[in-house]
């Protein structure tokens, strides 16, 4: 990346602009930073070197240094980074600050771990409201939420900003539902359907979870 375009960053907070330069595999590393850096606040280390975090993280420091300098660096030689700054920071590029709302559409065993889990409120989104459209479901409460049938959906969004929708059903309706969604206006979906959705045509985001990969590839690492 340009030098020009980290100082802009730096001085400005353009965030969307450095965004747009940087490679999809250090925004997919971003997680993992913010995660250890939430151990560490939660230890008491306030400060900590490149060198100190690639041993936890089992990365390079000059994989770490890179990654960061990518949106400015953060850090002060012979000091190190600020644990609690550069937390605050990888938060604001990943959009914790930004107060979004989330609803989960499917409120079955995975729906409902998912409401019962503190994963949304850890990473800066509002879990609202849960769905389902099975007689069985609806009126139940999980979690703290009253589920609400699937024929509320519009009407809620309506009425309420949602942001994120978590996709916690069958695969042979989530294209279907995922339509659905974008149609509405919700931006953003979290897609735990096991099957691929692409909804770039209509401006929204999907991030297709794929649970049995994960395993698979545990699997493939007992077999060497």
């Amino acid at each position: 990346m340009k030098s020009e375009t980290r100082d802009k960053y730096r001085d400005e907070g353009s965030a969307d602009e450095v965004k747009n330069h940087v490679s999809p595999a250090v925004i997919k590393r971003l997680p993992r930073y913010y995660r250890y850096l939430r151990e560490l606040l939660q230890n008491d280390i306030l400060r900590i070197s490149s060198g100190e975090l690639s041993k936890l993280m089992h990365v390079t420091a000059s994989q770490i240094r890179q990654d960061l300098n990518c949106f400015g660096g953060f850090g002060q030689q012979g000091y190190g980074y600020n644990v609690k700054y550069l937390y605050g920071k990888i938060g604001e590029i990943l959009g914790v600050t930004q107060n979004f709302n989330a609803v989960i559409i499917g409120s079955g065993n995975l729906g409902s771990a998912l409401a019962s889990s503190p994963i949304f409120e850890r990473r800066g989104v509002k879990l609202t409201a849960l769905f389902d459209n099975s007689p069985n479901v609806i009126g139940k409460n999980i979690a703290g939420y009253i589920v609400k049938s699937m024929d509320e959906l519009e009407e809620y969004c309506k009425t309420n900003t949602v942001n994120i929708a978590v996709l916690t059903i069958p695969k042979t309706v989530v294209r279907e539902m995922a339509d659905r969604l974008a149609d509405i206006g919700i931006k953003g979906l979290w897609n735990f359907a096991s099957t691929e959705i692409d909804l770039s045509h209509k401006g929204a985001v999907v991030q297709n979870v794929h649970m049995g990969d994960s395993l698979m590839t545990l699997c493939y690492e007992l077999t060497k």
